[in-house]
């Protein structure tokens, strides 16, 4: 019985501009991590082959340690590894794995699927049908000769593709290379492997995205995960497991602070989150200075203990209670300016809102950092 794992847009090389220095070198590096973990679970569970359904890297032009480095998170599966060039990688004349090819960087046990051919996995008694791309977006089926394609009399017959199934994923998916819904049934496939989704998801008995095995996004995708897929006869409904393989969390919070006890939910949700997480918060609504105060004090605290944490506060309207302003000790010129800093959070221009928050914040800061002012004013 041929058992495979199927994996997909591992997008090695992935930049993550939107983090911190220090926080997109971890993330990149996971993703290294991610493929030593797959290999790990292939020795295990004792595939036949790792099927790889495109993007493998993240771009064309990847340094060339990182093509060394991918190869050896690789090392720890010695069985066959089949990788398919996707939208990021495609198999161009001068591309990432002719690089690759160069640098004597892929290893024997490695097939990088560049034709549209059959792979013949005898001792598994599987061919597989890759579906390479040869530029990053075409608007025609690349799977199409499928259907067409002989294979061994008795084989197990496996597609390996990257796009988008029509008229089932959204339109805004990574790339618009078209793959017809059906495509499992029509080329008489006991199994199709698909890339370019990135969370995991069924289409079909026979067809599924395995999505990536490292989290890269904040969607609610199913993602970091690989699937293990036992076949137990041509023509036998394919056995398929998810396989968690991710090691961080992407979350996004929202909240609206409205009372004392949004905040203190809010509170301890932020307090919950730890190492594996990374964090994108939202707040809205409205709260006191003293509020303010302690929504940067458990911000400041969950950065410490999450792997990231970016947090928006642009929504939050800031609005100092009586006792705010009796404690900052402000009348005059200066309360009159803490005055119209309040009101101009209220301007149709959010940018000039964002200032005049951004200033009632800074200003309170000071005055709070002031201390004790003698006869109890400036």
């Amino acid at each position: 019985m041929p058992r495979f794992l199927h994996t997909a847009d591992w997008q090695i090389g992935k930049l993550f501009g939107q983090f911190d220095a220090d926080e997109a070198a971890l993330l990149a590096e996971e993703r290294f991590a991610a493929v030593e973990r797959l290999a790990q679970l292939a020795a295990v569970h004792g595939v036949d082959a790792v099927l790889v359904a495109g993007d493998v890297f993240d771009a064309q032009t990847v340094a060339e340690r990182s093509i060394h480095r991918l190869f050896h998170a690789m090392s720890g599966f010695s069985g066959r590894w089949l990788l398919l060039p996707g939208n990021h990688d495609a198999a161009l004349a001068e591309s990432v794995w002719t690089r690759a090819a160069r640098l004597n960087a892929i290893p024997p046990e490695v097939t990088v699927c560049l034709r549209p051919e059959p792979v013949l996995l005898e001792a598994a008694g599987t061919a597989v049908l890759p579906a390479p791309l040869t530029q990053r977006n075409t608007h025609a089926d690349l799977t199409d000769w499928f259907a067409a394609a002989a294979t061994p009399p008795g084989f197990v017959r496996i597609g390996l593709a990257h796009g988008s199934v029509q008229g089932i994923l959204a339109e805004d998916i990574d790339s618009p290379n078209p793959i017809a819904a059906g495509c499992a049934e029509s080329a008489r496939l006991d199994y199709l492997a698909l890339g370019d989704w990135h969370g995991t998801r069924q289409i079909d008995a026979r067809t599924w995205y395995a999505g990536t095995p490292e989290t890269d996004r904040f969607r609610a995708n199913d993602s970091g995960q690989a699937l293990l897929v036992d076949i137990a006869a041509p023509g036998a409904l394919p056995a398929v497991t998810t396989v968690a393989t991710g090691r961080y969390r992407w979350r996004e919070l929202a909240a609206e602070l409205q009372v004392g006890s949004d905040l203190d939910l809010l509170a301890e949700r932020l307090a919950a989150f730890g190492p594996a997480d990374v964090l994108r918060l939202e707040v809205a609504g409205r709260c006191d200075l003293a509020g303010h105060r302690r929504l940067e004090e458990a911000i400041a605290q969950a950065r410490g203990r999450a792997r990231s944490l970016a947090a928006d506060l642009s929504a939050l309207l800031l609005t100092p209670t009586a006792e705010d302003i009796e404690a900052l000790a402000v009348d005059g010129y200066l309360g009159e300016v803490v005055a119209e800093l309040q009101a101009a959070q209220q301007a149709a221009d959010p940018d000039a809102a964002q200032t005049a928050r951004d200033a009632l914040v800074l200003l309170a800061g000071l005055l709070d950092a002031r201390g004790p002012v003698a006869g109890g004013r400036p």
